[in-house]
């Protein structure tokens, strides 16, 4: 048969068209115009899960409910500086639109707000609070203690592993380091927070641990900060004996704290160098008084040293002898190290001769030669030395150089 007489080839019959295909990127192209017209203004709410940072600043994440999964990338949310942790779990509110990622062939939200839900709530509770509180006087200018000008102790409340604490300590070495800061540890993030921070206001109050004390804090995001917001740590700081220096987050954080106590410092950094201001104004009279006392024990030691001086001179210095028995106990050092390696090197001749004559009258090298031992097969196995010890039909052992062997007397 010939091929042409086959429909598929047959001449006569006109080919097929094949239809009209696209490229993989004419089809991304398509659904990514329809999709983003549709979905440019979105509010989206959902859990954050599957967080990464890039080094450039990005922050690619997902959002995810009990039924589903949208990835999500915000653009340039390093450089924003966000007041906010992204992390797993998180709750948050986000606005964009929804895109296509071509390489990928998958669609994206892109991102350009974050809100974590609950900080509206949270404000309005604030809102109610102070309105609640400065109704009661306890905002009072009136009410408020005077700051010491020269505190001699401070207690600083505040976390024990915080970056607060080491800038307040940093600050009080450079500025005040005669101060004594007592420092006070407690939570200062978290429901347990507040109970502590009362406890430590009523501690410093109760056994009078200091004449000053800074509340303190880094910053943080509104529920970061939400325990300075207690009603029952408005009212301890209210009763507080002690004046107190609130210094919580940054300049542009206010915290209930910060209303009630005696005075607010936008950092725990400037709350150091309030409570510290007074000291480093009285610096320049105190470098006074300290060149005079200088100058005055200055004169008392060079009195005292010619006074050592003339005593020395009238002493025998040990220096030599003790450098003679250094040099002495080196000598004999070297000749019992000396005398350690002769008796060393001599034990080791005659452990090496001992050793030759042993393997010498070992029964293992005659056996190599050819020779047997012959062993009774009882309990005692002891070696059979004469030919008149063994009986007809006796079971003995024969030991060879490489094994043993079981055998009858005939």
């Amino acid at each position: 048969m010939n091929v042409d007489d086959l429909p598929l080839f047959s001449q006569g019959n006109p080919a097929p068209q094949s239809p009209q295909a696209w490229s993989v990127s004419q089809v991304t192209q398509k659904i990514r115009q329809q999709l983003e017209a549709g979905f440019t203004d979105l509010w989206i709410q959902g859990e954050v899960t599957n967080v990464r940072p890039s080094g450039s600043g990005h922050l690619y994440f997902s959002l995810k409910d009990d039924a589903a999964v949208l990835s999500a990338v915000h653009f340039g949310w390093a450089r924003k500086k966000p007041a906010f942790v992204m992390k797993d779990g998180l709750a948050v509110l986000c606005h964009g639109k929804i895109s296509v990622y071509p390489p990928r062939g998958s669609y994206q939200m892109i991102v350009d707000k974050i809100q974590p839900l609950g900080a509206g709530i949270l404000q309005l509770q604030f809102e109610e609070l102070k309105a609640k509180l400065l109704a009661e006087g306890l905002f009072d200018p009136s009410r408020k203690r005077p700051l010491p000008k020269f505190p001699k102790t401070v207690a600083v409340i505040t976390a024990s592993s915080g970056a607060a604490l080491q800038d307040i300590l940093t600050v009080m070495a450079r500025r005040a380091p005669q101060v004594c800061v007592r420092i006070i540890p407690s939570l200062v993030q978290g429901d347990g927070a507040p109970k502590q921070l009362c406890t430590a206001l009523e501690m410093v109050n109760r056994w009078k641990l200091a004449d000053l004390i800074l509340l303190a804090r880094g910053g943080g995001s509104l529920e970061d900060l939400w325990c300075f917001n207690d009603e029952a740590l408005a009212r301890t700081l209210a009763r507080s004996e002690i004046p107190v220096i609130s210094a919580v987050g940054h300049e542009i954080d206010f915290t209930i704290a910060d209303f009630v106590s005696d005075l607010r410092a936008p950092t725990p950094s400037a709350g150091a160098e309030m409570l510290s201001q007074a000291w480093v104004e009285a610096l320049p009279l105190v470098r006074e008084s300290s060149h005079r006392l200088q100058q005055l024990v200055r004169r008392d030691l060079q009195h005292r040293r010619q006074l050592l001086e003339h005593l020395r001179a009238r002493l025998v210095s040990p220096r030599d002898r003790l450098r003679e028995q250094m040099q002495r106990c080196d000598d004999l050092m070297v000749r019992l190290r000396r005398a350690i390696e002769v008796i060393v090197s001599r034990r080791k001749e005659t452990l090496g001769r001992a050793a030759s004559q042993l393997n010498a009258l070992s029964p293992l090298n005659v056996l190599e030669r050819g020779y047997a031992m012959v062993r009774s097969t009882d309990a005692g196995g002891r070696v059979i030395r004469k030919a008149a010890e063994l009986q007809i039909g006796q079971e003995v052992e024969l030991k060879f150089a490489d094994g043993e062997k079981k055998v009858k007397v005939l």
